[in-house]
């Protein structure tokens, strides 16, 4: 008799390794380290990835190839913005503005938005509130170790 491995699914608790990689760097690798537990459909990991591991049972050991509107999304330019450097210099709590430094906007709905700075000339700052992995494709290896419904 064949013994059904449970699977993904809604309100699932998942206990896992993973390894997320994009191109040649490797951005998280929890397999020399202690697994992750998230429960599944509660916004405990980011809804693309956790909808790529629906239906995985357990014991899988997979490595699952997502294009970018699979992982991250597609780079959506509009989200690509200019704000004057001075209202900038407030966000920034006094610290000096860089490229590549990255500022958090508070939502009046509680939420926080993170922008890159992108561009700086003396009077703007061109922020791109894309997620920092929006356009490109990344490798998604994962090991379920257990499954509790």
């Amino acid at each position: 008799m064949t013994q059904i491995r449970p699977e993904i699914g809604l309100n699932s608790r998942v206990t896992l390794h993973y390894r997320l990689s994009c191109g040649d760097a490797e951005l998280v690798n929890t397999f020399d380290d202690a697994p992750e537990t998230f429960q599944f459909g509660r916004g405990e990991i980011d809804p693309r990835l956790e909808y790529a591991l629906k239906g995985l049972t357990e014991g899988t050991h997979t490595t699952l190839h997502l294009t970018p509107a699979m992982a991250f999304g597609e780079h959506d330019p509009d989200r690509v913005q200019s704000y004057p450097l001075a209202d900038l210099n407030n966000l920034a709590s006094g610290s000096t503005i860089n490229m590549g430094h990255i500022i958090q906007f508070q939502l009046p709905n509680g939420q926080t938005l993170h922008g890159t700075v992108l561009a700086l000339d003396t009077t703007t700052a061109t922020l791109d509130f894309n997620h920092p992995l929006a356009g490109r494709p990344v490798e998604f290896e994962v090991h379920i170790l257990s499954i509790e419904k």
